[in-house]
């Protein structure tokens, strides 16, 4: 079983999220965050296996900043949902130790994709990226 922490302040697409993930028996919502500086604290105390997090998120400036500390706690794996479009918050996110970025228009595709990628030790990276990406790990897989 896999757990999961799901961060995004709509309380909507995290919904959707959440639907979403149930339809796996192997994937369980352990817990969700509204804001940067709740999924901190969420991750210290339930030590989830994989983050799903917003890039955009109120508190700790944004999902980097949170992710930034996330890594310093947590052996968690992360992957940013987001509507960051630009070619270097990807490269940062990549950076700071994601294993996937996907793209909230493309969440209803790419989502679990993304999510077995990474259970798998594969890193992810929503399609279209992959031509854009100086940096990125030779076994992210755009899909």
């Amino acid at each position: 079983m896999v757990s999961v922490l799901v961060v995004d302040d709509f309380i909507p697409f995290r919904s959707f999220i959440c639907s979403t993930l149930a339809t796996r028996v192997n994937l369980l919502v352990s817990g969700e965050a509204s804001d940067g500086l709740e999924a901190v604290h969420k991750t210290k105390e339930l030590q989830p296996d994989l983050i799903l997090l917003d890039i955009e998120l109120p508190t700790l400036d944004n999902g980097m900043s949170a992710a930034r500390e996330i890594c310093k706690l947590s052996k968690s794996k992360i992957i940013f949902v987001t509507q960051e479009s630009g070619a270097d918050f990807v490269q940062e996110a990549l950076a700071l130790g994601a294993w996937g970025y996907v793209m909230k228009a493309r969440a209803s595709t790419d989502l679990l994709a993304a999510v077995d990628a990474v259970c798998d030790g594969q890193k992810f990276v929503s399609d279209g990226f992959g031509q854009k990406l100086t940096t990125a790990s030779p076994t992210a897989r755009s899909n």
